[in-house]
């Protein structure tokens, strides 16, 4: 529905709203027709601007605002936010990736996916599931983020939780109460251990993968070590009851596992393939400026690799943006630091997370003026973050964009 709107559509909402049916309202004297035409519309009929002639007519350019056109090669191009399809043309392998498929080869496997947030770890993840499919493995796929805050303070509610998921995931029929109320007093974790070894793998009889995406959600959890070890446990089993062979574990955290879980020795993030995926290299970066159309010259792939050191998300955006023509490539430079520039949202986010914590604050900022962080644990949560990375001895920002912005709102 158009209100008082004759501009063309700009890309990408193009491509989304310029096949669908068109409603228009120019003024008060339309509203009467308007609301008649959307109720024909709600009851199955189309709305009146639904040819491409009708369209044509409507669309009325200003004349003193010229709209970005997109290139030839802008009408295929994928926003670059969330978990990536795995047959994604604008995927980038990366030598991680190998190692993750490899591995997911084998049977009775433990995975851990770890960076940065924004690093593609999800997106990894679900390539390994697809290649676990294509092997004949059950997957369940599980998304911590999707457990409530109630039952990550409750261990007896999240545990039951965490089976009746499996049991839905894997269509099998819900026996959590029976199981809790008969073995109960032994404690969750073993229950659970039961559950899964004694009634869903038993029942299976067949290789299963256990995706786990955003694990970090269960830092806050006060029974966390308990979870982990859990996991550990199911790993350590495989050498000794054969039906743990059939499972394989992969998990996907952006924290470092040292926050996770107290005791290392019950830690499942240290144990089978670990996986730290990396940023771009400059190689990569230039294969995907040329998936893109090359809308950035090779000088100007340098500029880029300077500000953003690779960093996944932020080189497909200023490439989406300026493949697009949403952005000028001397606008992505130019506006770099602006809250509506191509990383404004990006950059404002990562600004809440810090701006009330003193000790993260002061942490970033000593690495700005001395390249050193002696608080460990401020070193692990930035650099779980995404904020800093290790360099030899030193400790340096992620990227120049991250050191010029927040310098700048923080005072540094």
């Amino acid at each position: 529905m158009r209100l008082a709107y004759q501009e063309p559509f700009e890309y990408p909402l193009s491509e989304y709203l310029n096949e669908i049916n068109w409603a228009f309202w120019g003024d008060e004297a339309d509203t009467p027709g308007l609301i008649a035409e959307l109720q024909r519309a709600i009851s199955g009929g189309e709305l009146s601007i639904n040819t491409q002639r009708q369209k044509d007519d409507l669309i009325q350019p200003s004349l003193t605002q010229e709209l970005p056109a997109p290139t030839p090669m802008a009408q295929p191009l994928e926003l670059p936010e969330g978990t990536m399809d795995p047959g994604s043309k604008y995927y980038v392998e990366r030598a991680s990736d190998a190692i993750a498929l490899e591995t997911i080869r084998q049977q009775g496997v433990t995975i851990t996916i770890k960076g940065p947030r924004q690093m593609g770890k999800s997106s990894l993840l679900i390539r390994t599931m697809a290649a676990a499919r294509e092997l004949k493995k059950r997957v369940v796929f599980l998304d911590f983020q999707f457990f409530d805050k109630a039952a990550l303070l409750d261990a007896d509610r999240f545990y039951r939780q965490f089976c009746q998921w499996l049991s839905l995931k894997l269509r099998l029929p819900d026996q959590t109460e029976q199981w809790w109320r008969l073995y109960g007093s032994m404690g969750n974790p073993l229950v659970c251990t039961f559950y899964l070894q004694d009634y869903l793998l038993a029942e299976l009889n067949g290789p299963v993968l256990l995706a786990m995406d955003e694990v970090e959600s269960m830092f806050g959890a006060a029974f966390r070590t308990d979870f982990f070890g859990m996991l550990r446990g199911w790993h350590n089993s495989r050498a000794t009851e054969p039906i743990w062979k059939q499972l394989d574990l992969a998990l996907v955290t952006s924290t470092e596992p040292y926050q996770l879980i107290e005791d290392l020795n019950q830690s499942p993030f240290n144990v089978g393939q670990v996986v730290e995926l990396a940023d771009f290299t400059l190689e990569q970066v230039t294969d995907l400026n040329q998936r893109h159309g090359s809308p950035l010259s090779t000088d100007q792939l340098y500029e880029l690799m300077g500000l953003l050191h690779g960093h996944p998300y932020l080189v497909r955006r200023a490439l989406y943006l300026t493949a697009s023509g949403r952005l000028s490539v001397a606008g992505l430079f130019q506006r770099r630091l602006e809250e509506r520039g191509a990383f404004g949202d990006h950059l404002r986010y990562h600004l809440s997370r810090v701006y009330d914590h003193k000790k993260l604050v002061k942490g970033l900022l000593q690495v700005f003026d001395s390249q050193t962080c002696p608080d460990e644990r401020v070193f692990f949560r930035l650099r779980g973050a995404g904020l800093i990375r290790r360099e030899g001895q030193r400790v340096v920002p992620r990227c120049r964009l991250y050191e010029a912005y927040f310098q700048e709102h923080l005072g540094g």
